[in-house]
This record gives C-alpha cells, structure tokens and sequence, in this order.
C-alpha cells in the first residue's frame, strides 16, 4: 500500500511539475540591437544644408549620426520593443524636442499581442509604416534621404491590427494620433491608417493609406523586386495632401547590383513636386551610392546631385538662388 501511495504521489507530482511548465509562457532572450554611424560631406557649393532632405547637412566636417539601441522580448505571445537614438540623426533631427528643447531620444516604445498565428494587435509609438527609407542608416542603401522621406511621417502614435490573409497577402487597420511624429497630440487619436500587403518569392509590395483631418491624407506604394540573383529594383510613390492645397507628390526608384560579395551599387533617381499651397516647384534628384561590407561594417562612399529649375530651393557659393546643387559624402555605418 505504501508502493501505490508512493507511486501516486510521485504520478501526481510529474503531472502537476508538467501541467505548470506547459501552462508558463514560453520567453525569448532579451535582443539587443543597433547602430553607429558617422559621416564627412563637401557641398561644391560650400553650404551647409543646402540639400533639404534629411539628416547629413554638415558641409566638410566630419560629423556624427547616431548611436541606436534597440531592445526586444517576447513572453509568450506578448513581446515589447524599445528604441532609443542618441545623437543628431535620431535625438535632434528625428525626435520631437519638449517645450525646453530636449529631446526625448525615444525611436519606438511599443508592445503587441499575438491573438492567433493570424491576427496580431500593437500599441505605442512605432516607426511609420510609410514609405521605402526609414531613419536608421542600417537599413538604407544610401546615406542621405529623400524628398519623399523628409516630407513624409517617421513616426506615428496609436493602435493597430495586422492580419495574415494567406501566405502572400496581409492587410493592417490602424487609429492613430492626428499629429506625425508625437509623442502625444492635441487633436486625439483621429486619423485612421492603413496598409495591404503581398510577398511571394522576389516581389513585396506595400499598399499604404494614412488620413486625418489635421495631418492630412497620404497615399503611398513601396515595392521591392528581386529582378535577378544580384540586381534588385526598389520603388516608392508618394501623394500627400493636406488643406489649402498643400503636399507634395513623387516617386523614386532604387536599382541596386550586387559586383562582389562585400561592395555593391546603387542609384536613386527622384522626381518630387510640392504642390501649389506648398510653393508648387519640383525637384529632380540623382543620387550613387557604393556599398562595402565588412562584417557588420559598411563604408558608404555617395555623390549627389539635385536641380531645381526655379531657383528657389538652392544657392550656389555666393549665397545667390542655384538651379542646382551637389554633393560628395563618405559615410562609416555599423550594425550590430
């Protein structure tokens, strides 16, 4: 009788100790990512921010990015990221700044929730899901941005659901703040988002949507095609508008080769067009750019050049109004 006792108790125990480690959540380590990136650029016409598109505007100077830090964990099916950026690339350039003028160096702060394999729910402030370039040098293939990424969100605050229809094809319904780029706004969470996507094989393409009164409405399509093993094509097309017939409209293209294992090419060809209310000039950009990895390591060496027909975007070394405007810049980014 004390054997079966025994034997029970030790049945029981197993299937409790079991029954417990089933029912705890499984946890990821902590990832910890990020970047570092630093730069030197000559304007040939001598001025410092004479391009006005995002970060890089110091004129021969070697000069910092940033310092990114991103940290992630998943507990069962709830996971957190945060993101924090020191330097002016992400705390000055990026960042909202507070009424004294400090930056509160936060990227991303958000947590989801996988509800089925399918469905998925996230809160917080998040990286835009709009447009081909994002703010961390890592991910572009060129150091210096764009018209369509300067002019267009970051960041966009608020809630969102992301569903899986098939393997190729997924959709994502979003409330957001109706203010780009908050950490909070005065005019709530009115502006509605949303995105159909479609990846098979060499094809992803994006298919975005943000409206709200005060932020305006934004169209956009990014798409990406493997069109061989070693040349890839990107693409981005941008409408925005906002009252009194303000925004823009524009597309980029973003054809790449791959020569060596560690050293690619690139070239992005810009066409952008400020609408009426937001001084109706165009803009016309070409930017190569090389790529040599080593490692985690990437040397960006990129020439530039922009031309403006109406004169009132550039100056030349005079300070004097310039169709144009150029650049060299060789950039040092790595990722860990």
């Amino acid at each position: 009788m004390k054997k079966v006792t025994l034997i029970l108790a030790l049945m029981l125990t197993s299937t409790l100790t079991f029954a417990q480690d089933a029912e705890a959540p499984k946890s990821t380590p902590l990832e910890i990512s990020g970047s570092g990136d630093l730069y030197y650029k000559y304007d040939f016409a001598k001025q410092s921010g004479n391009i006005p598109t995002s970060f890089a505007g110091d004129h021969n100077s070697v000069s910092l990015g940033m310092l990114d830090i991103a940290l992630k964990k998943t507990v069962g099916k709830a996971s957190f990221v945060g993101e924090i950026s020191f330097g002016p690339r992400g705390q000055y350039e990026s960042i909202p700044n507070g009424s004294d003028g400090n930056s509160f160096h936060i990227q991303n702060l958000y947590a989801s929730y996988a509800v089925s394999d399918k469905l998925s729910l996230t809160a917080g402030y998040m990286g835009t899901f709009i447009g081909y370039e994002v703010i961390s040098p890592v991910a572009n293939f060129h150091y210096s941005t764009s018209y369509l990424f300067t002019n267009g969100p970051f960041q966009n605050a608020g809630v969102k659901a992301n569903y899986k229809v098939s393997d190729k094809f997924g959709v994502m319904l979003g409330a957001f703040n109706d203010q780009w780029n908050v950490y909070t706004s005065d005019f709530g969470i009115k502006a509605i988002g949303a995105q159909l996507s479609y990846a098979s094989g060499p094809v992803s393409a994006y298919l975005n949507f943000m409206d709200g009164k005060n932020s305006g409405t934004i169209f956009d399509l990014t798409a990406t095609l493997q069109l061989a093993e070693k040349f890839k094509l990107g693409i981005n097309a941008a409408d925005y508008s906002n009252d009194g017939d303000a925004g823009y409209t524009g597309f980029a293209l973003y054809p790449s080769v791959a020569l060596t294992d560690s050293f690619g090419l690139g070239l992005r060809a810009e066409y952008f067009q400020y609408k009426e209310g937001s001084g109706d000039t165009d803009v016309t950009a070409f930017t190569l750019s090389g790529n040599y990895k080593v490692g985690g390591l990437t040397i960006i060496p990129e020439f530039r050049l922009d031309s403006n027909s109406d004169k009132v975007i550039f100056e030349d070394s005079d300070s004097d109004p310039s169709k144009s405007a150029s650049q060299f810049l060789i950039a040092v980014v790595y990722g860990f």
